[in-house]
């Protein structure tokens, strides 16, 4: 059962269907796909997205996908995190914030929380990242949080596209 994890002043909520509405303001933020992805198309369509999720298994049952919104003390969602973590223990994660409060060191802070969930609670021992090579302020975040880029080979078990980059964390 995911649980609500505090850092101080972020509480990271497991992501439900209810959380759509305002992530659909949230995820329509235009600066948030510079480089990465696509906003949602509809509220329908990221209501059904996180009702799927909700189930926090994949299709096979192999995989847990763990979902948290991210809110501020004010209770203004701004964002998420999440991870899929597989039988052996590895977790493919991932953070959208709004543009609003990027360089506050908040999405720092909410995925150096979420790390220290899937550590203590999901026994991850490896982390990954892939994220467009442009995207530095995705990079420098990563590199903060003690990630680094994953050798070559690595790319190809990680379906890593042209001009993608894999950063990695091993935890002992």
């Amino acid at each position: 059962m995911m649980q609500v994890i505090g850092t101080g002043s972020l509480t990271l909520e497991p992501q439900t269907a209810a959380h759509a509405e305002e992530m659909f303001a949230v995820l329509s933020d235009p600066a948030i796909y510079e480089h990465e992805n696509e906003p949602p198309p509809s509220l329908e369509w990221l209501r059904a997205r996180f009702a799927k999720l909700e189930s926090r298994r994949s299709a096979d049952g192999r995989h847990q996908w763990l979902n948290w919104v991210i809110r501020l003390p004010s209770s203004e969602l701004i964002g998420y995190v999440q991870a899929t973590v597989d039988p052996a223990g590895c977790a493919a994660i991932a953070y959208e914030l709004s543009s609003a409060y990027w360089g506050r060191g908040l999405a720092r802070q909410a995925v150096r929380a979420m790390i220290s969930e899937l550590v203590q609670r999901y026994q991850v021992r490896q982390l990954t990242a892939v994220f467009k090579r442009k995207n530095l302020r995705s990079m420098r975040l990563l590199e903060r949080l003690g990630f680094s880029p994953a050798p070559a080979e690595r790319h190809t078990k990680h379906q890593v596209e042209p001009g993608e980059l894999l950063m990695q964390r091993e935890e002992r």
